[in-house]
């Protein structure tokens, strides 16, 4: 398959310059990488700039509500465990009124990937701050600098309970692609938040900002992997391993200004992924999950015809 081969033939309208289009790139090299049927992957958008991604991918798509991604995407991947199944959001989208299903999404630990769009503002908006600004700063868009404290996408994943958590940047393509096969094929809820400029609201974090430090003349993004960042919690590690993982996981989170980390911040592949959980109970779900159940009973009626169930509760 070829990266191209997911590509939807619509006009894309997203800014020149915008990191969107390398999380887009990056989406169908992963994709294409992983041989991955068209029919079998469902990418569910939010409500943004970040929420017009599946109109641009030739796979199945739904853009859903404001906030909402999340659980739009876990009925699917709950009714077919056999989708492939992406949810992307902007920082706003996912950590503002979406944050409690951020929250609920990690601790199920579904086998589903969470890709968050982090550019610091409501691009779609006119550039109001978003809650990943920090403390005091002021982009051009905004007429005052915020007066609160910024949610740390990483640190919140972490305690969520995802148990596969990473950071990309949006123009470097071929690791966020590499990142994102990574996350598709970790059997568990996984999660990246991506450093994306605004090269229209945000002038605080553009291109430059990322790829320079002014102070150190050095480039501002490193990888985690390449500094021999450790990440991986070998199944059946005991509680001490465990602390001391997540202990370094949230020290790297941290890390800011003149050196940004990226790559591979927690995975822990030993955890019980939610499907299996249902099985225990339901022994039947694996093999007959909701999306294979009959939609026609003995009797040749209609069993997802809902028609007379709305008619009892009209008034």
């Amino acid at each position: 398959m070829n990266p191209k081969d997911y590509s939807a033939d619509i006009h894309n309208d997203w800014c020149a310059g915008c990191g969107d289009h390398g999380i887009l790139n990056a989406l169908e090299k992963a994709f294409a990488e992983l041989k991955l049927q068209k029919h079998q992957v469902a990418v569910f958008g939010g409500i943004g700039c970040s929420g017009k991604t599946p109109y641009y991918l030739d796979t199945n798509g739904v853009h859903t509500l404001h906030g909402r991604v999340l659980p739009f995407a876990t009925g699917a991947k709950l009714a077919n465990p056999q989708l492939t199944v992406i949810a992307v959001g902007g920082d706003g989208d996912g950590l503002g009124i979406g944050a409690g299903h951020f929250a609920n999404a990690g601790r199920r630990n579904l086998d589903i990937t969470y890709l968050l769009y982090n550019n610091g503002v409501y691009g779609l908006t006119k550039g109001q701050a978003a809650p990943t600004i920090r403390q005091g700063e002021k982009t051009k868009a905004m007429s005052l600098p915020s007066m609160q404290s910024h949610l740390n996408p990483i640190m919140l994943a972490l305690t969520a309970g995802f148990s596969w958590v990473a950071r990309g940047y949006a123009y470097d393509t071929h690791q966020l692609s590499t990142l994102i096969q990574n996350a598709i094929t970790h059997k568990g809820s996984s999660f990246i938040e991506i450093l994306q400029p605004c090269p229209i609201y945000n002038d605080l974090h553009d291109k430059q900002w990322y790829e320079q430090c002014e102070a150190t003349k050095l480039p501002r993004i490193y990888s985690l992997q390449e500094e021999d960042y450790d990440s991986y919690v070998p199944p059946g590690a005991n509680k001490e391993v465990h602390e001391q993982k997540m202990i370094q996981c949230v020290m790297k989170a941290q890390e800011w200004d003149e050196r940004i980390p990226v790559g591979v911040f927690y995975h822990e592949p030993g955890r019980a992924e939610l499907s299996q959980q249902i099985a225990t109970q339901q022994t039947f779900y694996q093999a007959l999950p909701p999306a294979r159940q009959p939609a026609i009973d003995k009797n040749n009626q209609n069993l997802l015809d809902l028609h007379h169930i709305y008619a009892e509760l009209t008034i």
